[in-house]
This record gives structure tokens, sequence and C-alpha cells, in this order.
């Protein structure tokens, strides 16, 4: 099975209560159980708060996280996810974030849109189609997909050039069948770049939708339970 490209684990904010050791020898499924160890969903909030002043996805991610045993629990579901997303769509930037699944396509990546466009055609519709099937196979996760732009154009236009974005990522997954209960849309037009606006393949960085992959209410009280036996 393809590995997962990329691993991201934002838990400076744990070095107050564990130690870095720990985390570092930890696993995506045991970093779950740290956090829940150490004060669960409450420093998981705080933890959420401060990677989404510069990037919303991963706060929300790791805001939600409820830790402990049941956070290994869903974590070893969205290990599987995330290797289903690598492998159908290699165009993905998949990273695997405490118990959630950060998604981000750009210009280069499955999912793009013409200048000044938002709607969704050719490969970023093949794309989808695909994206949609994983989902389908993993019906106790929600979605936050998060629409962002270069710094062309006037903050005003480039922020509703976002939302629309967004949303019509989200429209078009919920054509294909899924519940639109699953997903949630923001948007932030230039304000979180990722990349370099100043040049071409900065800005192409920086035209993209991220999804951030999450548990489920039902998930999460299926994890509590599962703890629990």
């Amino acid at each position: 099975m393809k590995a997962i490209r990329k691993s991201v684990y934002v838990m400076m904010a744990l070095t107050l209560v564990i130690s870095c050791k720990t985390i570092q020898n930890a696993n995506n499924k045991q970093k779950g159980a740290v956090i829940g160890a150490s004060g669960g969903a409450v420093i998981g909030g705080v933890i959420g708060n401060n990677v989404g002043k510069g990037n919303t996805v991963l706060g929300a991610i790791i805001g939600a996280a409820i830790g402990g045993v049941a956070g290994g629990y869903i974590g070893d579901r969205m290990d599987r996810q995330a290797e289903r997303i690598e492998e159908e769509i290699p165009g993905a930037e998949v990273t695997r974030v405490g118990e959630g699944i950060n998604v981000t396509f750009n210009e280069g990546q499955g999912v793009y849109f013409d200048t000044n466009k938002s709607n969704v055609k050719g490969t970023s519709a093949e794309t989808l189609n695909k994206l949609a099937g994983i989902f389908k196979e993993y019906p106790k996760s929600i979605i936050l997909i998060e629409g962002h732009t270069d710094s062309a154009g006037p903050d005003d236009y480039n922020m509703k050039l976002s939302q629309q974005r967004a949303e019509s990522v989200s429209n078009y997954l919920v054509s294909t069948g899924l519940s639109s209960g699953r997903f949630t849309t923001k948007w932030y037009g230039e304000n979180q770049p990722v990349a370099d606006n100043s040049t071409s393949e900065g800005k192409a960085k920086n035209r993209r939708v991220e999804l951030a992959i999450m548990a489920s209410d039902e998930l999460k009280q299926e994890a509590k339970v599962q703890a629990k036996n």
C-alpha cells in the first residue's frame, strides 16, 4: 500500500505537559491517545486556536480532537482513508494531522479553476468524482472545504471568488449523492497564502481549495464505546 506522502503533527503546545521524545516516538494512532492522556479536547482546543491563526484547516482538525484511546480509534480509520485518497488521487497533497486529514488541491494537483471562474469541469470533475467515492466508503467523516486565492485583484473580489470556489466544490460533491450535512464551507480570499505571491509559481499554489476531513459525532461516539471495551 502506498505510504502517506506527508505527515504533520502540530503538537508544540503539548510540551508543557508531555515530553518531546514521547511525541516523536508516537505514530498517528498513538498521538491521538497522547492528547487524551494530557487533557483531551481542552488541550486540543488550545492547539487548534493557536494553529488556526495561520492555518484554519489544521486548527479545525486539531481543535476537534477527542484524544485518548478513542482518538486512537479515529486515527486508525483516518490512516486508512488518507491512504485511499493517495491511491486514487495521486495529485492530491495529503497530510495526516492528529485525528483528521488535510487535503490540498491547487492548479497542479487535481482541482483547478479557469481565471476568474468557479465552475468545476474536466479533470477537476474526475478528481472530485474519485474523492466522492472515497467519502462514500467512509460515511462517518465530515468535511470542511476552504477556498483561497492569490493576491491578484481587490480583496473583496478575491474573498467572493474564494467563497464561490469552495461552494462549487461542496455542491459538486453533494451532486454525486453525498449528504449536504457532511459539508461545511469557509473562504479566506488572499488572507492565507502558502507561497510567495510575487511569483507565478507561488500564486498558482495559493489559488487552492483545502479540505479538512474529521470524525463525525457518530464516529466519535462509536470510538468512545470501543474505548470502553
